[in-house]
């Protein structure tokens, strides 16, 4: 019962925060609108957004080894609601900014924490749940989006009431550290360099997954004489199939074991960007995102799985005690986070620079790319997988 409701309580912080995240992002022209921003400045904003959030994951690393991570992610819930009623309700420019850049620190300690909760939990259950928990995340993206556009009509205040969501859910019953002093974990070394190869796999994921939702509205309107209502659907096709796959992804992944499932989505991924790359008319290219989607969707959550599996063993399989572990992982986790922000910047930049011209062109590069997660499949499954995460959690 005790895992179970913190199953359901880690499931609404990354639910949370999908649609806080896509809430504010469906509403930014009106943001650049009232406060007479140019995309430049804009641009600088939302950097500055993504570099802090990358300073509230360190911080949550940092105390992750003495604190408790669902302490962390009630912090950060609530850091994120004030934040986004400071920046909508802001009443100058400096304020705004003022709130998105505590609201890039909330969403640091927040991605850190709620996978830390829920790798805590997959080491619980004993098989994959990640899939479904970053399921969550994108229902919530989805709820977000639908939240932007049913007030786009409405005065950016309105917003501020998603602020609330956070304040609530921040009482959740998260999954709590038992276990007495884990000073322990920052003199055990971590075995970075599978954990590298990992997190260059989720890079590639985030630099195709933000690519696709800052530039595939674009590439619509831009390649095709697509109607301004439907620009939208390239990132809500892609976002669907995602949710899809990541709901049912713990039973595939039990199924079909890691390995074969990177091999086959990142194939399907490149499939689909190149349905996008090569589409002839806006509808072709929305079905493209759709499989993109379909493809790439269990990477992220498979990519904190494996982290965690790697940094809660010992060298020849042996298991450190529950406190040991426990804070080690966390901390790694909050670390292995910082890829996230990595693969974002590449999306954001790398994509709009190469395919200034042509946004086909743009495309055409994490088309080949994606492919790269291919020969980095078996660094999800190394041998002291079986001692920590079981049978159910190796290739299968």
């Amino acid at each position: 019962m005790r895992n179970s409701r913190a199953r359901a309580a880690t499931a609404a912080g990354f639910m949370t925060q999908g649609l806080i995240l896509l809430s504010l992002t469906t509403r930014l022209p009106d943001f650049q609108d009232k406060w007479h921003l140019s995309d430049v400045k804009l641009s600088l904003v939302l950097l500055m957004m993504i570099l802090l959030a990358g300073v509230g994951s360190v911080v949550a690393e940092t105390l992750a080894k003495r604190r408790d991570s669902a302490l962390l992610l009630r912090t950060g819930l609530v850091i994120v609601g004030v934040s986004v009623a400071v920046l909508c309700l802001a009443p100058s420019t400096a304020v705004f900014v003022a709130g998105m850049a505590g609201y890039g620190i909330g969403l640091g300690i927040v991605d850190a924490s709620t996978n830390m909760q829920a790798v805590a939990l997959e080491h619980r259950y004993g098989r994959p749940i990640l899939p479904s928990f970053h399921g969550a995340w994108t229902l919530g993206g989805v709820i977000g989006a639908v939240i932007g556009l049913a007030t786009a009509e409405s005065s950016i205040q309105v917003t501020a009431l998603v602020g609330l969501i956070p304040l609530v859910v921040a009482f959740g019953p998260f999954l709590p550290r038992d276990h007495g002093p884990t000073e322990l974990a920052t003199e055990v070394a971590v075995p970075w360099r599978p954990i590298i190869l990992v997190g260059i796999a989720m890079v590639l994921f985030y630099m195709v997954d933000t690519g696709v939702q800052t530039w595939g509205p674009l590439f619509l309107d831009h390649t095709f004489t697509t109607p301004e209502r439907y620009v939208a659907l390239s990132a809500l096709a892609y976002l669907l199939a995602s949710g899809a796959v990541r709901i049912a992804g713990d039973r595939l992944v039990s199924r079909l074991g890691v390995v074969l499932i990177l091999r086959v989505g990142a194939v399907v991924g490149a499939g689909g960007l190149a349905v996008v790359v090569f589409s002839p008319t806006w509808q072709v290219a929305v079905v493209g995102f759709a499989i993109l989607g379909a493809g790439v969707a269990v990477v992220a959550p498979l990519s904190f799985s494996a982290a965690a599996r790697i940094a809660g063993a010992a060298e020849g399989g042996e298991e450190f005690s529950p406190a040991v572990r426990q804070a080690r992982v966390d901390a790694v986790i909050a670390r292995f986070n910082q890829f996230n922000y990595v693969g974002a910047l590449l999306g954001s930049v790398m994509t709009g620079l190469v395919g200034s011209g042509d946004l086909r062109i743009g495309f055409a590069v994490p088309m080949i790319l994606v492919l790269g997660i291919i020969p980095l499949a078996p660094a999800f499954v190394p041998k002291i997988a079986a001692a920590v995460g079981g049978s159910r959690l190796s290739p299968g």
